[in-house]
């Protein structure tokens, strides 16, 4: 996985530039938290997400495994509240403290079924009270140079709600925004129901 990822950086970074944080998130915007707040983009890939919530005034911690990305990413985007931290799921061992806001864009996919409910439990314990996690899911037959699974977002919702989150939204957003045919794309978004001084 990493190989494709390291080797193709420059052009994703690209690919991914060509669309906003707005235009993929659209239909969860509204549930993101006024003012300050902190946020995690796990599989931050070339930043474009990290940098967008950034420019919201969140501080933002940003979990890339491949080198080769965060280089990309930290040229494109320079300075702000972003944190850069080589790291990955299920485990994110690198990771400290809870966040408003977790981000997934186009990373569930990559998480083999045996390692999916450990991988939930560690973004659900990742959250702050009330926080948000939301994941945007790529549907459709996966590419033939990558490991890849299709995950439907019923199955998310299934372990966020094991893990004790629960749902508040999925988006069927339909076409690919890059205008591959063969892909289209869900959204899940989760909430941490637990506040401050509730067990």
């Amino acid at each position: 996985m990493k190989p494709y990822y390291a080797h193709n950086a420059e052009r994703l970074a690209q690919q991914y530039g060509s669309v906003t944080f707005e235009e993929v998130h659209g239909a969860l915007l509204d549930l993101l938290p006024q003012g300050t707040a902190t946020a995690l983009d796990v599989g931050a890939g070339t930043g474009r997400d990290a940098a967008a919530l950034a420019r919201r005034g969140y501080r933002v911690v940003a979990a890339e495994p491949v080198r080769e990305m965060r280089d990309v990413a930290q040229r494109l985007h320079p300075g702000g509240n972003i944190h850069w931290v080589e790291d990955s799921l299920p485990e994110l061992p690198r990771i400290d403290g809870t966040f408003d806001v977790v981000l997934l864009s186009a990373v569930w996919m990559h998480l083999p079924p045996a390692a999916r409910g450990r991988a939930m439990e560690r973004l659900a314990a990742l959250l702050a009270p009330a926080g948000l996690l939301m994941l945007s899911l790529r549907r459709g037959a996966p590419p033939p140079d990558r490991v890849m699974f299709d995950v439907p977002a019923e199955e998310v919702a299934r372990d966020g709600e094991r893990a004790g989150l629960r749902l508040v939204r999925l988006v069927e957003e339909g076409a690919d925004r890059l205008g591959r045919a063969e892909v289209r794309w869900q959204t899940v978004a989760l909430r941490n129901p637990l506040r401050k001084g509730e067990e």
